[in-house]
């Protein structure tokens, strides 16, 4: 009887022990939602980063803007990563969500492309350019085209600008407001277009080899659009977000990112961020 009672308390320890191993291996489960370029790019080579310390990285790649955010704020995925920081803001203000950045990881240019036309010297009267509709990227499209010398807008719009907050059109340029990942698939039909950096990529276009005018990668800029971690707000600190973003800001993972797009997607650096913020402060 008494070997018997071993037993069953030993098969009863092993079970659980297998139990407790299988909810630890789920507890180290990280799911993310990404844009395929480059987001889902870096987050695989990530994978072994994270897995060296336990954690499994599962990918959920999302082709629109609006889905990533309701997954993550409903609680069925962890985090996202494929936007910057006016979007989210501008995201939570219009859907009631309450996601927050856990951590800036890279920047994306903007930039201009050739469509029909190969210059901005050739934009004629009534040539239409594409821009992405969507409130903060339209207006950083805008705001490069302002600076290209196509449009002027209205003093002090800056990042709330739209189409109607276009003062000064010279050439009377039609501005077509699509859906990000729509603006590359008219190249051929219109002047030219203002592309998001991972939508320019997954076009095969180089922000430094092909466009014909973007943003440079020490202005303002680069800090306003770094792309981040978002997550639903509480869960900023959690053991597997903070690993994520460790394994997305490591080394490997920057020069993973230098050496694969040559300047189209470019680290973000927040050291040098608050070098300059200390060195301002002391003037």
């Amino acid at each position: 009887m008494k070997k018997r009672t071993i037993a069953a308390l030993l098969v009863t320890a092993f079970s659980a022990a297998l139990a407790m191993s299988a909810f630890a291996d789920e507890d180290k489960k990280i799911t993310v939602a990404a844009s395929p370029t480059p987001h889902a790019e870096i987050l695989e080579k990530a994978k072994d980063i994270l897995a060296q310390d336990g954690w499994e990285l599962e990918v959920i790649e999302f082709e629109d803007y609006v889905q990533p955010n309701l997954v993550v704020d409903s609680g069925e995925i962890d985090a996202n990563y494929f936007q910057h920081i006016p979007y989210l803001d501008d995201f939570n203000a219009q859907n009631g969500t309450d996601l927050v950045n856990a951590g800036g990881i890279h920047y994306e240019p903007f930039g201009i492309y050739p469509g029909k036309k190969a210059s901005l010297d050739e934009l004629e009267e009534g040539d239409t350019i594409a821009v992405p509709n969507d409130t903060t990227n339209e207006a950083r499209a805008l705001l490069l085209l302002q600076d290209n010398g196509v449009i002027t807008l209205k003093e002090g719009v800056g990042l709330e600008a739209t189409v109607k907050d276009i003062e000064e059109n010279p050439k009377n340029v039609k501005i077509e407001e699509l859906e990000a990942a729509q603006v590359s698939r008219v190249k051929d039909e219109v002047a030219f277009v203002v592309l998001n950096g991972n939508y320019a990529i997954q076009a095969g276009l180089s922000v430094s080899k092909d466009s014909i005018a973007h943003e440079t990668s020490d202005s303002e800029a680069a800090k306003t659009y770094v792309n981040v971690i978002a997550v639903k707000s509480g869960r900023e600190n959690d053991e597997a977000v903070t690993a994520l973003v460790s394994a997305l800001k490591s080394d490997e993972i920057r020069s993973f990112i230098n050496e694969k797009w040559d300047g189209a997607v470019i680290p973000f650096d927040e050291s040098a961020d608050a070098a300059e913020a200390v060195a301002e402060t002391e003037e």
